[in-house]
């Protein structure tokens, strides 16, 4: 994104305004105005160097500033002291009544859309972060005020892109977190590169979660299937003997299929049979055993097939 070539005047401004006003500000130094800029990204710093010289003809000097124990990396400080008033007044940071602007420049606000992707382009590169994709994924701008949050916001809607407000701890961030929103957002930014990267690794993630979620779907059947056998086979345990000897052959076959294989299923049952049976077969004369022992159990008073099922157990019909 540093990298990526403006051709319009109005557009390198806009960026070049949001740059300075959401990486730095302006300080009052010997009776001079100094606008100063902290950014850190060496390319950056570059970028903006060049940019408030082209553009306004102005020239700055580069502080590096190395990395401390809080704070990992170098950061670059662009310093603009001599011209300071009249580049504030230029980008918008001072009004017309020398005033500091404690949101975006109106001429920045009610720009055309490319300003608006141009002032999110130069936030971003002040101040931006992105996090990998996945459940907590995010693109946020950390910004001076709540005034510049909102103007960050509304220009986010000019592009069709909603982005949300919130203060975190003292500090206002401006936040997007739905992934197809900052797609289009990096794309409309001019990250092509950065886009590619983030949705090569968020469909390696959507894949790894949907086959996770697929895998503990098919666990938890086959769990509760295995769960079902057994009771299954309790039942009819129960059934054979209740009814004793007088158990048709054809049900009692089925019913001794079903205790003998406790956790297989109704399929696994048919392939076992001799000769073999289909799953409806199976089950409708697991289902016959077990209705004819609970009408033969309410006719003699006796407990019936569910009194086999321990009271955790979930009871099925096959």
């Amino acid at each position: 994104m540093a990298h990526h070539g403006i051709k319009s005047s109005s557009e390198r401004k806009a960026e070049v305004s949001a740059m300075l006003r959401f990486a730095g500000g302006l300080h009052i130094i010997s009776s001079r105005i100094v606008i100063e800029a902290e950014l850190d990204q060496a390319a950056t710093a570059r970028r903006l160097r060049t940019a408030i010289a082209e553009v306004y003809g102005h020239g700055s000097e580069i502080i590096v500033v190395s990395g401390g124990n809080l704070r990992k990396g170098s950061r670059y400080v662009i310093r603009v002291i001599r011209d300071g008033e009249s580049l504030a007044r230029q980008t918008g940071l001072l009004d017309v009544r020398g005033r500091p602007v404690r949101g975006l420049p109106p001429m920045i606000v009610n720009g055309s859309v490319a300003d608006a992707e141009a002032v999110w382009r130069g936030a971003f590169l002040a101040h931006g972060s992105l996090t990998e994709p996945g459940r907590s994924s995010s693109l946020e701008v950390t910004c001076p005020g709540s005034e510049a949050a909102l103007a960050l916001v509304g220009a986010a809607r000019r592009l069709g892109i909603a982005a949300k407000a919130r203060e975190v701890r003292g500090v206002d961030r401006v936040v997007i977190r739905d992934g197809d929103a900052i797609s289009a957002l990096l794309t409309r930014m001019g990250a092509h590169d950065t886009v590619q990267v983030w949705e090569e690794r968020r469909t390696r993630k959507e894949v790894r979660a949907t086959a996770n979620r697929l895998a503990n779907f098919d666990d938890a059947n086959l769990r509760r299937s295995a769960q079902a056998a057994v009771a299954a086979g309790a039942r009819v345990e129960r059934a054979l003997d209740i009814l004793g000897d007088e158990v048709p052959d054809h049900l009692k076959y089925a019913g001794q299929l079903r205790v003998e294989h406790k956790q297989a299923s109704l399929d696994e049952l048919g392939r076992l049979a001799d000769p073999p049976m289909t799953k409806d077969a199976i089950a409708g004369r697991i289902r016959r055993l077990l209705a004819m022992a609970d009408k033969r159990a309410i006719e003699e008073g006796l407990p019936g097939t569910d009194a086999a099922l321990p009271s955790d157990t979930p009871e099925h019909d096959a």
